[in-house]
């Protein structure tokens, strides 16, 4: 969520960063909303002063007898109270009414992001590996898989529908074994891992930015008839209050963890890992990657967060993409680094990293991972602070980041096109041949 303060104070920085993102949110509606709030929340408060000096009134004239007196400013005072539970109820309204606006605005991106209209203009800032030259023609691992006996898009449909993925034999495993890979050296790099709930509260999803704008994208359960009940997160979003919802990443579970909580400057930065299973109902834009294990509602991932200080998330988010490429590299899986132009970034980040693996298959790169620093902006919607009685009086916002580290089912994709042999074979990298029980190559027998 943008500081409103800044809105306010320096609207023409907001429009212009905004204009940058191709974002059509409405900075002078949010100023007209604004004034209005205010300029109710002034004659509220006037009224009641005005109130508690007549009720003081009051009382010194019974003090001194004159009732008749005291009796007409009695009169006064339900006059005035009749007209603060009008403005009480107005100044809810026009309130709510900043907060829709303020919910539905994307972050600003950081100084450093590139300016860009969508992904063609991201910027490419390195590259690791070289792509392998195979003496035969690579096969996609759409083919490659069902062919090993090791997945089962045909059965997936009968127990789901498309875009889901069975795995079976050494492709389960091959998934639990890049699981628990991850898991190890994130662990091994200061990481506190976690096993968090798959499902989500409204609050927790509105804390990370997925509620209200990404609503529709979100797998859900029924609403309780009474949820909404003292919601103050807004109409639509408390329209949605008493859901439970499927999450689309641990990202939002992990930084919800300190929602509505102060930290002590001395913890910062925490950094935390989690795998969890992830639901998307929209997996991505309409006729592409539909084959295969790159787009799908159901998948698994492996994601880093980390509370920081704002002077150090810059850093922060550089070692997170460290952390993410370490596991790229530790597996030999050639791959790129790209950062995000303002066209293409996420709703809730300030700037964006993606790694992008190398697959012989379709020859060319594919996301693999996306490291995030969202800034102050989901710790401003999930209120969580911190304090440092050494530097400054009560309490800032932390700065929060997410990445991917990273999703195991486009990891498992690559790994078996990129170690795929000419007899359609797969050769298992050494790094995760402990976690495979020694299995040294994966076969169709």
């Amino acid at each position: 969520m943008l500081d409103a303060k800044l809105i306010r104070d320096d609207p023409q920085r907001v429009r212009d960063a905004l204009r940058s993102r191709h974002s059509s949110w409405d900075v002078d509606a949010f100023l007209t909303a604004d004034l209005k709030r205010r300029e109710v929340l002034a004659e509220l408060e006037a009224l009641q002063a005005r109130r508690n000096e007549t009720s003081k009134a009051i009382g010194e004239l019974m003090k001194q007898g004159q009732a008749d007196k005291a009796s007409a400013s009695k009169e006064e005072v339900r006059a005035i109270n009749e007209q603060i539970a009008i403005l009480e109820s107005a100044q809810r309204a026009t309130q709510a009414a900043v907060d829709e606006l303020l919910a539905t605005a994307p972050n600003l991106p950081d100084a450093t992001v590139p300016v860009g209209a969508d992904e063609t203009e991201n910027v490419e800032l390195k590259r690791w590996g070289t792509p392998r030259d195979f003496d035969f023609e690579p096969q996609a691992h759409w083919d490659l898989g069902p062919a090993l006996g090791i997945i089962d898009f045909e059965r997936a449909v009968k127990l789901a529908e498309s875009r889901f993925v069975l795995l079976a034999g050494a492709g389960a495993r091959l998934e639990r074994a890049l699981i628990n890979f991850m898991l190890d050296t994130h662990a091994d790099a200061g990481f506190k891992e976690w096993w968090p709930p798959a499902l989500a509260n409204t609050e927790t999803l509105f804390g990370t930015g997925q509620l209200p704008k990404f609503e529709e994208d979100l797998y859900k359960t029924a609403t309780t008839s009474d949820a909404n009940e003292g919601c103050s997160l807004g109409d639509k979003v408390c329209q949605t209050a008493g859901k439970l919802y499927l999450i689309p990443t641990a990202e939002v579970v992990l930084t919800n963890i300190h929602r509505g909580e102060v930290l002590d400057a001395s913890q910062l930065p925490l950094r935390y890992v989690a795998y969890t299973p992830c639901f998307r109902e929209e997996a991505g834009s309409a006729g592409r990657d539909t084959r295969g294990m790159i787009r799908v509602h159901q998948f698994d991932k492996v994601e880093m967060v980390k509370f920081a200080t704002p002077e150090t998330s810059a850093d922060e988010l550089e070692h997170m993409t460290l952390e993410a490429e370490k596991i790229l590299e530790l597996l030999e899986l050639p791959y790129r680094r790209i950062v995000l132009c303002t066209g293409d970034m996420g709703f809730s980040a300030t700037k964006t990293y993606d790694l992008e693996v190398w697959m012989p298959g379709s020859n060319d790169y594919r996301e693999i991972s996306s490291c995030s620093d969202c800034g102050d902006f989901q710790a401003r919607r999930a209120q969580i602070k911190y304090r440092d009685p050494a530097q400054f009086k009560g309490s800032r916002l932390v700065h929060t980041l997410n990445g991917s580290g990273l999703a195991v089912g486009r990891t498992l994709a690559a790994l078996l096109e990129n170690y795929q042999q000419a007899d359609g074979s797969v050769i298992i990298p050494e790094a995760l041949r402990p976690y495979m029980g020694g299995l040294e190559r994966i076969t169709a027998s």
